[in-house]
């Protein structure tokens, strides 16, 4: 039998060390050092037969390259972002920010796929009353169902080996604790062995786990980072508490592609699938306003259409704003100057607001043309087309650069009844498009002068 070990990892960083010292030697941080036992408390554990075991080697032309079976959560978006469905063994981290619907997403599976799959809900931080109240109150089936509030990671296993499910979640992983660390439940010692321990107990019983994690008030994982390394798939579910949407974004994901989006509304009977993502982010207002352009831009593995809004104003400033919500701050202040080299158009004195509408956080450089026409229309006070789109990257000598998959943004486009498109002239499509013109630019002064054709 292997011998205990201790060691003393830092609370702050997630660094080990030998022996206790006051100063943490990686981050400089001092009293954040909490001891923790490793090997003989931990094996004892396991169950018998997992540990101990050598691992034989394999050619690699030997290991099975079958796809794993997927089970379908019976939400489309959901299985979308995660990949086509749910992979046994698998881990998934829910993370979010306070009242975004995490306890309530997984509760909406969890009860739907208990009457095909075996399935167990851990709460930490709800009481069972709580849980059933949520269940009734959204009109879920709760027959089948099984719940249980505990934060032991031990008594939690130890119910699993009895209970033998096919899915569990665990609300959350902050509030957890096992007998092998001694510091406070949600410390990043606390943290990692909890998960280290429910990660190997997921993967030994091939039963498809879900860590809810909390976020910090930067709105990033709260705990240790190796939290994200452990796991399998990483999806945050983010949107205002008081708002009506719910995206949910997918950063990491081993059994499919990543930056896939999801979106849901949030209603009485929980969150229901969008199924027009579109259509929530474009204005409701037919009458054209300056500063509102519809952009296309590319989530995972689809089209989505959104409306860019600019508002150029004169500052009272002597360092003018650049107030940026939904686009990347640094990004904006290279567009504009492209602009004034470029374009002819010097803002440098107005106060620059541009926001993306419906809550949506646009990450790709598609975005740079539609950005900087709407700032044009803004400075101008004219209004453009509202049944045009665009899109195109913008380079620092005023070219517009195509962008991946131009087809199928123009094609999306073209259904939800757009008529006109500036795009980069390595996007202009090969065939013509049916009630569209689609106008190719290469430079952004052919850009502008489209505007007043």
């Amino acid at each position: 039998m292997a011998k205990s070990k201790t060691v003393y990892v830092c609370s702050d960083c997630g660094s080990d060390h030998a022996k206790w010292q006051g100063q943490c030697s990686h981050c400089g941080e001092w009293n954040t050092l909490s001891r923790l036992s490793i090997g003989h408390s931990v094996a004892q554990k396991r169950p018998a037969g997992f540990a101990g075991i050598p691992a034989q080697p394999k050619t690699l032309g030997e290991v099975s390259t079958e796809d794993a079976p997927r089970v379908r959560t019976g939400l489309e978006e959901l299985d979308r972002v995660l990949g086509g469905g749910l992979v046994p063994g698998s881990v998934i981290l829910v993370s979010g920010n306070p009242g975004a619907g995490k306890s309530t997403l997984l509760l909406q599976v969890l009860c739907v796929l208990a009457d095909s799959q075996s399935s167990l809900y851990i709460t930490g931080e709800e009481s069972l009353a709580q849980i059933g109240m949520r269940a009734r109150r959204l009109k879920l089936p709760v027959d089948k169902l099984k719940v249980m509030s505990e934060t032991s990671v031990e008594a939690i296993c130890a119910a699993w080996d009895e209970l033998k499910p096919s899915l569990i979640v665990i609300d959350s992983i902050q509030v957890m604790h096992t007998e092998n660390v001694e510091s406070a439940p949600g410390g990043v010692a606390q943290v990692r062995e909890s998960a280290a321990v429910l990660i190997q107990q997921a993967k030994r019983t091939d039963t498809v786990l879900f860590l809810v994690g909390h976020v910090t008030k930067e709105g990033n994982l709260a705990g240790p980072r190796v939290l994200e390394h452990m796991i399998d798939t990483f999806i945050m579910l983010e949107g205002d508490a008081d708002g009506r949407f719910r995206t949910l974004r997918c950063s990491k994901n081993r059994y499919g592609a990543v930056n896939e989006l999801g979106v849901f509304a949030m209603t009485e009977r929980g969150l229901v699938e969008v199924s027009n993502p579109s259509a929530i982010f474009l204005s409701q207002d037919t009458e054209p306003a300056p500063g509102s352009v519809v952009m296309v831009v590319w989530e995972g593995t689809r089209p989505l259409l959104v409306e860019a809004q600019a508002l150029v104003d004169e500052s009272e400033l002597g360092n003018p704003r650049r107030v940026v919500v939904g686009f990347e701050q640094n990004r904006l202040a290279m567009l504009l100057a492209v602009l004034h080299r470029h374009g002819g158009l010097q803002v440098g004195d107005q106060d620059v607001f541009v926001n993306a509408v419906g809550g949506i956080r646009v990450v790709e450089t598609s975005s740079d043309l539609a950005l900087l026409l709407a700032i044009v229309s803004s400075f101008r006070n004219k209004p453009l087309a509202t049944d045009m789109v665009c899109f195109g990257e913008v380079g620092l000598s005023g070219e517009i650069r195509p962008v991946p998959n131009g087809q199928e943004r123009l094609r999306e486009a073209a259904k939800h009844g757009f008529k006109k498109a500036i795009v980069p002239k390595a996007n202009m499509p090969r065939k013509p498009i049916p009630n569209m013109e689609v106008i190719g630019v290469g430079k952004l002064i052919d850009a502008l002068a489209a505007l007043d054709d």
